[in-house]
């Protein structure tokens, strides 16, 4: 069998299924991505590179589809002398949403299409109505915000049948298209993130041991979409009641997701000028490799992950896998992983004091939420294991690129 796999920033979702096929004398594999993109290839790769950028004078909700469109092309172009050489994909994987695999059924009408879809648009009732609490919007807005569906359509009017990683962010979708779509999330690597009673984690001369009191928080931004500014107004609050409390911040000082502030500051600049924190227990990381990331995790005595709604980070299921507690919003994309009281805590997204409370309670007797950091590592070991899913993924590949009967 041969798979093509596109992804702007390859491997991204499919590293583990590439993992797990490499080696495999009967599947061929071949993959295409930006040629901006540094990370290490694990299989050949094909680089494209857009000719331009929309253009200025183009009407603003149309910047988005022209975007969408120019890279598509790219993509097209940089793989017409692959299949001048012979190669024809049996079944292509690409990344919805920024146009990548656009126009890859034009080029391959033969081969199969199994877009892999992470969001679809909404004005209101999700992410883009969530953190204004669903004021209205200006036309402009809500038209910009529909017309970003535009790649999104042509790959669901074009697949032969599609994937999505969360029951949520399916239901984002279009009921129509939705049951030619398999829920499969991309799996979680719980022989990595395990928990290690013994683990330690230095900063300087600091020495971090589990059972410390250590509060966690990983996003690749420090943003409202991921709920920055509420967690460093509980930790706020936090330092208050519980002055011994450490807090490890992993991620960027940038805006992944969503808008940035209007007056030009990041949201780590705002906390630190607005708030009264002491920051020499608060340690902002930057961006980290794994390793640390797993490290910092399994002596976490509370994880907080907040979102609105939204795509559900890797992190917090990795968190969960390595043992750490989960502190999380009460908000759809978590609610389908997390249980209250179950296998972690929720709290409201918009109530930093409470969210203060229950990590203040987390603190105060560690040992009494163990229990749910064994059931959130057993679910994972259980729904969401890597070795488990990629078996999964495969089948469902094969059963695309022959043409069997799939059922959503």
């Amino acid at each position: 069998m041969r798979i093509l796999f596109v992804h702007n920033n390859f491997p991204g979702q499919y590293a583990r299924i590439v993992r797990h096929l490499k080696g495999r004398r009967d599947v061929d594999m071949l993959s295409g991505s930006l040629a901006s993109n540094k990370q290490a290839a694990p299989i050949k790769r094909v680089g494209y590179t857009p000719h331009r950028e929309a253009r200025k004078d183009i009407h603003p909700a149309l910047s988005y589809t022209e975007t969408s469109v120019i890279r598509g092309q790219a993509v097209y172009t940089a793989f017409m002398p692959i299949k001048a050489k012979g190669f024809n994909p049996d079944i292509i994987l690409a990344h919805s949403g920024f146009g990548d695999g656009l126009f890859l059924k034009d080029l391959w009408p033969q081969a199969k299409y199994m877009p892999y879809f992470e969001w679809y648009y909404h004005t209101y009732g999700s992410d883009s109505s969530f953190l204004d609490h669903g004021a209205p919007k200006k036309p402009n807005v809500e038209l910009t915000i529909r017309m970003k569906n535009t790649a999104i359509l042509h790959d669901l009017a074009a697949m032969d049948w599609g994937q999505c990683p969360t029951e949520f962010q399916k239901s984002q979708f279009p009921a129509h298209f939705r049951e030619r779509i398999s829920v499969l999330h991309d799996g979680v690597d719980t022989d990595y993130f395990s928990p290690n009673e013994a683990a330690t984690f230095s900063i300087g001369d600091l020495v971090f041991r589990k059972g410390d009191p250590i509060i966690t928080y990983i996003a690749r931004g420090m943003e409202p979409y991921r709920g920055f500014p509420q967690f460093m107004e509980a930790v706020a609050i936090l330092q208050k009641s519980r002055p011994e409390a450490q807090v490890i911040i992993i991620g960027e000082d940038k805006v992944a997701y969503g808008s940035k502030r209007p007056d030009g500051k990041t949201y780590k600049e705002w906390a630190l000028e607005n708030l009264t924190l002491d920051e020499g227990r608060i340690h902002f990381l930057g961006r980290q490799p794994l390793s640390i990331l797993r490290d910092v995790l399994r002596i976490s005595a509370a994880h907080v992950y907040l979102t609105v709604p939204f795509v559900l980070s890797w992190s917090m299921m990795e968190a969960m896998s390595a043992g750490a507690l989960i502190v999380g919003s009460d908000t759809d994309p978590v609610r389908e992983i997390i249980t209250d009281g179950e296998n972690g805590l929720l709290v409201p997204f918009f109530e930093p004091e409470a969210l203060a409370v229950r990590l203040a309670d987390v603190l105060a007797d560690q040992p009494r939420y163990a229990p749910l950091r064994e059931r959130a590592r057993a679910l994972m070991l259980e729904r969401y294991d890597m070795k488990q899913l990629t078996g999964q993924y495969f089948n469902l590949i094969e059963r695309v690129a022959n043409g069997q009967m799939v059922s959503a």
